[in-house]
């Protein structure tokens, strides 16, 4: 996956729909599918795990839970940098559900039963509006950030470092996931920043442990993760003849990766 793939997330009851969406996706080097569900609720799970470029959203979803519309009315009470570009897809002839889909931040409305519709013709309409989906999340990350208050940015900041945390399979449940987020926030934030003193004084231990706890988060995601993510995901050069990170090889990465996405 490059900067310049086009990330979607799919919320669509009909397994039919799902798998040839999903299989067309899949011999594309452009678009990739970061989830599928179909729950309102989950995908605006998913909204906040991910951070999708891109929703193909079903209105009606009867065999999962919610609908198109409850999803729409939540998305717009998360805090995002960026909302996604919103292609609705459903079966509903209503112009007054196309008219609320609309007013609650829907971009684009196809409907299932036109002559043309199929799960290519979905994929690659928004292949065709990719460059602007691109250029619009680069005008609205630069005026949020202008304007941003410093305890919307740094949630925002901790979506973003945990979504790379999960990339290469540092789990949540390990104890230096915590750490790691907070010594890249802080990096981020205050680049001289005493970061074991800092977590030490926060969460009440010693500064060997928190290095500890960190520097095993890490290890173990070099041990047990599928290389081609690490590779992937982790571009930098490896100067320990470990072959894996140091702590601060490891923060200064993923501090200047995110810094530049801003």
């Amino acid at each position: 996956m490059t900067e310049h793939t086009l990330r979607v997330l799919l919320v669509e009851d009909d397994a039919t729909s799902c798998m040839e969406i999903n299989d067309y996706i899949s011999r594309l080097d452009d678009v990739t599918l970061v989830a599928s569900t179909n729950n309102a609720s989950t995908a605006i799970e998913y909204m906040k795990e991910f951070l999708p470029d891109a929703v193909i959203l079903d209105l009606e979803l009867h065999q999962g839970g919610g609908d198109g519309l409850f999803f729409l009315a939540q998305l717009q009470q998360l805090e995002l940098s960026k909302h996604p570009y919103i292609l609705v897809t459903t079966n509903n002839s209503s112009n007054i559900t196309y008219e609320s889909a609309r007013q609650l931040g829907a971009d684009f409305i196809l409907a299932k039963y036109q002559e043309n519709y199929s799960a290519q013709y979905v994929v690659e309409f928004l292949r065709i509006m990719k460059k602007v989906i691109f250029s619009e999340k680069g005008k609205t990350a630069s005026k949020i950030t202008a304007t941003e208050p410093s305890e919307s940015k740094d949630k925002r900041l901790i979506q973003k470092i945990q979504h790379e945390l999960n990339l290469i399979g540092i789990s949540p449940k390990v104890v230096g996931y915590r750490y790691l987020t907070d010594a890249i926030l802080a990096t981020i934030n205050e680049p001289k920043t005493r970061i074991f003193r800092v977590l030490g004084e926060k969460y009440k231990k010693t500064d060997s442990s928190i290095e500890r706890a960190m520097q095993n988060a890490i290890n173990r995601a070099w041990r047990t993760s599928d290389i081609d993510d690490l590779l992937t995901y982790y571009t930098a050069r490896i100067h320990s003849q470990k072959g894996v990170p140091t702590i601060m090889e490891f923060i200064f990465y993923y501090a200047n990766k995110i810094q530049s996405q801003l």
